[in-house]
């Protein structure tokens, strides 16, 4: 990836000062010489808006965001302009000074809209911070600093405001007495500052010439390489992946990881402000000798399986086919603003249309119209694709044809990413963003809620989802990450009682489902761990360990990402921008394929024919979740589980289907469903036994009761467990029921006319009547 960088000859102003991009084809400058001058890039025509008086002399501008959701309003109207007289100006897109309003004592240095547009925030050289309603009115003095105050931005809920304090940066809420953050973050004053909405990550540049990213939490996450000359402008892109750095003679655009993609040093002087279009295609920058200075992102690269394909020009794709060297071009109508690969497709999305190719056929797209233009994400699975834009999300066939919107309360389609929006061919997973530990799923075929409705919650923060890609819906999972870095998996089918939430791992930074099959992989600590059949925590958590791979992570550096799990390989981003390929063994996704297609058989004769420990605890664990106790036997005999292989005997042997059904289930640990089965089926005191052999003493004495049979089994096996540890009967229920059957005996010994046995129903009857309890008390 690199920057294409386009001058004119002459430069247009006399110092310039800011820029402003109205369209992803339309900006505005503004500087010293009193001038705003609009640029119409398809025309490479110039345009003076207006002259403004010559005591303002501006400092910076800030356009008015489009109303989110608002389709009809493709443009900003309006814009501020701070201006060294101590005021801001809310000015109108041809130019008309609205309002002009007294803000300071000596120069307004910036001036941001909030993402909704309801408030404007100010920060100058008297060392306040400001907050203003939209039509200009003040609402409140946030902070007071004893030095100027160079930059401010908005936090992603506009809840918070970023600001420079000297070599200080610091958060402060809108709340009063809400806790502030602050630390030292440069050696040097602090110049610029920027808070992405989608990623909330933070920017800062300083004298010291450096910029770093931080977390919202003042951690830091980069730390440039010292250049040669002030850092005086940094920038985010939209979507978050990118930003721009800007200082004498040199503009670069980096990953949000930190490292540099590419490093132009153009003859410009210092660039005192950068500002990125709408579509995250182009770059704009103020520059010190007066000159717009515009890069286009070119040379994007796409990969999947033995196709590459590069963004060469705006309009222009190669794809190149590693394996026999062929090329073919795509041109497009208009510029290219997102793409992907994956999947055996490309999808791209221009300005106005989308196109999708097969990579079988490159020659005949099918081709749609975009209901939005700017498309900030997308997303592929096996059938379906997903597009995100400014206001909602859209999912498409592969034949073009629409097929849902999802849609809940509060959504911003603006902030999601690929972090917090995944899909697989029947679910769609999105975090929520207004409370974090949210997830809500969604039908694929239809946008509704999944199941009965409920969304997935989670007891801490979700950073990170991925849904598994193959298998029935009913067993599709989802794995995330949370803030404590914990790897957690669930199922997304949500019936009546709420999923099990399981921990996979701690201190996971990074994971990826395989493409083919439902194999998972990460970055643990220091280690890379891929989980063969992350499944195993529902069948047999004892084995989990054995069907991992581990492999040291250390030659990944710090804050590795892992970009993509196809086949048997896995793509690893380092903290240095390069690629690391890892190759795993492929027999596990051949296991799962002939479990998947329940060849059994085949699947012993493949773990007999790799002689490895994992590949046989995989497939204990697949045979017990497919019921198939044969192979299950043969497995866990072969990992040396002897326990479990006598009791998969006794299964075996077992009289009826429901029994069988119901230690399965027991034997997963799933003690509740194998009740239920048992129940279902009449086998009350199997249902009852299976309490006791576990110690569920209370449990198993409720179902006695309620079902009015063997309670004096239950209390006997009770006696004799208390009588083996040497201890006394203290629980007021046991001791109750046992004074009650001995009751009931008595009175049966003492009865000449009755030789029957006591019945238990006749106890229960004596108890309502004494306590005046009904049934249901019991």
């Amino acid at each position: 990836m690199r920057l294409k960088i386009s001058l004119l000859k002459e430069p247009k102003h006399i110092l310039l000062i800011c820029v402003g991009w109205t369209t992803a084809e339309e900006l505005y400058s503004c500087s010293d010489d009193h001038q705003i001058v609009k640029w119409n890039l398809l025309t490479s025509e110039t345009t003076q808006i207006v002259k403004l008086p010559d005591d303002i002399y501006p400092i910076d501008f800030h356009w008015f965001p489009k109303s989110l959701g608002v389709k009809k309003q493709t443009q900003a109207e309006s814009f501020v302009l701070t201006s060294s007289d101590g005021k801001f100006h809310l000015i109108s897109k041809l130019g008309r000074v609205e309002k002009s309003v007294e803000a300071h004592c000596g120069a307004v240095l910036a001036g941001r809209w909030n993402y909704e547009g309801t408030a404007l925030v100010t920060v100058g050289e008297d060392g306040q911070i400001k907050i203003w309603s939209k039509t200009g009115m003040l609402r409140s003095t946030l902070a007071q600093q004893g030095t100027p105050v160079y930059s401010v931005a908005w936090g992603p809920d506009s809840e918070k405001v970023l600001f420079t304090a000297g070599k200080q940066l610091i958060i402060k809420p809108l709340q009063p007495n809400a806790k502030v953050l602050q630390w030292k973050a440069h050696d040097g004053i602090i110049l610029k500052v920027d808070w992405n909405s989608v990623n909330d990550l933070i920017l800062s540049a300083g004298e010291d010439c450096k910029y770093k990213v931080w977390d919202s939490y003042g951690r830091l996450l980069y730390n440039s390489q010292p250049h040669e000359h002030p850092i005086t402008s940094v920038a985010w892109a939209p979507d978050g992946e990118l930003f721009a750095v800007g200082s004498f003679h040199t503009l670069c655009l980096c990953d949000k990881t930190g490292w540099s993609y590419a490093l132009e040093k153009p003859n410009t002087g210092s660039i005192f402000n950068i500002a990125w279009s709408i579509d995250g295609t182009q770059i704009a920058g103020a520059c010190g000798n007066g000159h717009v200075i515009f890069a286009h992102v070119v040379e994007q690269h796409w990969e999947w399986k033995n196709f590459q394909v590069t963004l060469t020009k705006r309009r222009t794709m190669q794809v190149r086919n590693v394996l026999n060297d062929a090329v073919d071009l795509l041109e497009f109508r208009d510029r290219v603003i997102k793409a992907s690969l994956n999947y055996a497709h490309l999808v791209v999305s221009t300005s106005l249309q989308c196109y999708v190719f097969s990579t079988k056929n490159w020659n005949t797209p099918i081709i749609f119209d975009l209901k939005e233009g700017t498309v900030s994400l997308i997303l592929q699975a096996e059938r379906h694709f997903l597009l995100v834009d400014g206001s909602s999300i859209y999912l498409y066939s592969y034949e073009g044809r629409f097929i849902s919107s999802p849609k809940f309360p509060g959504m911003r389609a603006d902030i999601l990413n690929a972090q917090t929006v995944s899909l697989s061919n029947d679910t769609i997973a999105i975090r929520d963003k207004a409370d974090e530990k949210i997830i809500f799923l969604f039908e694929a075929s239809t946008g509704k809620p999944l199941g009965d409705g409920k969304f997935l919650s989670h007891k801490n923060e979700i950073l990170e989802i991925a849904l598994d890609q193959k298998g029935l819906t009913n067993d599709r999972k989802i794995a995330f990450i949370d803030k404590n870095r914990d790897l957690c998996i669930t199922s997304v089918k949500r019936f009546g009682k709420e999923e099990q939430i399981i921990k996979l791992g701690t201190m996971v930074h990074t994971m990826a489902w395989n493409d083919t099959c439902n194999i998972l992989c990460g970055l643990q600590d220091t280690r890379f761990i891929v989980w063969y059949y992350p499944n195993t925590v529902y069948v047999d958590r004892d084995i989990l360990p054995k069907t991992l791979y581990e492999r040291d992570a250390s030659e990944f550096s710090k804050n590795p990402h892992i970009m993509s799990f196809v086949g048997n390989q896995v793509t690893i981003r380092r903290a240095d921008g390069s690629l690391v390929h890892i190759s795993i063994s492929p027999y596990p996704a051949i296991l799962h394929e002939y479990v998947s297609s329940s060849k059994w058989e085949d699947a012993v004769r493949l773990c007999r024919f790799v002689k490895e420990q994992t590949m046989w605890a995989c497939l204990a664990a697949m045979a017990v979740a497919n019921r198939d106790m044969t192979t299950a036997e043969i497995a866990y005999a072969a990992i040396g589980e002897i326990d479990k292989v006598q009791y998969i005997n006794f299964i075996k042997n077992l009289p009826s289907k429901e029994s069988k059904m119901a230690h399965i289930l027991l034997f997963s640990g799933n003690i509740q469903e194998a009740e239920i089965v048992l129940l279902q089926a009449g086998l009350v005191y199997q249902a009852i036994q299976i309490n006791i052999n576990l110690y569920n003493w209370e449990r198993a004495l409720e179902l006695a009761v309620k079902y009015k049979t063997h309670v004096d089994t239950v209390l006997a096996y009770r006696q004799k467990f208390l009588e083996t540890f040497g201890k006394q009967e203290t629980n007021k229920r046991f001791l109750h029921y046992a004074e009650g059957i001995s009751l009931a005996r008595t009175k049966e010994d003492s009865s000449f006319a009755s030789h029957a046995p006591a019945r238990i129903s006749d106890f229960i009857t004596l108890e309502e009547s004494h306590s005046g309890c009904s049934g249901a008390c019991l």
